[in-house]
């Protein structure tokens, strides 16, 4: 940052008074300009029929990762709550209808400065299509998730612990909520596990 938000004159990083990290901070007007994690929210978008799973993936038509699959998932806008932020992240990339359910994951990247939410939810509908940040969107039942082309750690993840619940519920359990700090770089590479 180089410039005030609020007047436009040039801004120093510095710890402010009573203050214990640097801040970037006007030189003129003094405004302290905060630098916090961004709000990544999605969903876990589920069809079951006749027994059978499957979970609505996206393949990425933009960067980073591109041409890799992902859940449905972007950054939360302002004036919007997290669940309103999953269901349109799912519309916009997928097409996809839902009804969102409880918060599964919560996982911090520290080192990118983000926190990944994601949401169960629901397929009203197979009405889905790609969106302008997808070039396709597709169902996968466990056995044919693409494990080795998903775009991030914080993806594969959740769908580890969304497979592992599934198994707790065949034996009486339930989907439970799922917070981890993920350390490894966001970029997974092809021998990644």
């Amino acid at each position: 940052m180089k410039f005030c938000s609020e007047c436009a004159h040039p801004v120093d990083l510095r710890v402010p008074e009573g203050d214990n990290r640097p801040r970037y901070v006007c030189v003129q007007c003094e405004a302290i300009h905060y630098q916090n994690p961004k709000l990544v929210v999605g969903s876990i978008p589920v069809w079951e029929a006749d027994g059978e799973l499957k979970i609505l993936l996206c393949k990425r038509a933009i960067e980073p990762r591109y041409g890799y699959w992902t859940l449905p998932a972007g950054f939360m806008e302002n004036e919007e709550t997290t669940a309103q932020a999953a269901v349109r992240e799912t519309e916009e990339e997928a097409g996809a209808n839902v009804e969102l359910g409880e918060l599964f994951t919560l996982l911090n990247v520290a080192q990118v400065h983000q926190v990944h939410l994601f949401y169960l939810a629901r397929l009203r509908d197979l009405d889905f299509a790609a969106g302008i940040e997808s070039l396709d969107v597709q169902l996968f039942s466990e056995d044919t998730i693409p494990w080795d082309d998903l775009a991030f750690p914080t993806v594969r993840t959740t769908l580890e612990l969304f497979f592992a619940d599934r198994v707790k519920m065949r034996e009486g359990g339930a989907y439970g909520f799922h917070s981890r700090d993920l350390v490894r770089s966001m970029r997974m590479s092809s021998d990644a596990s």
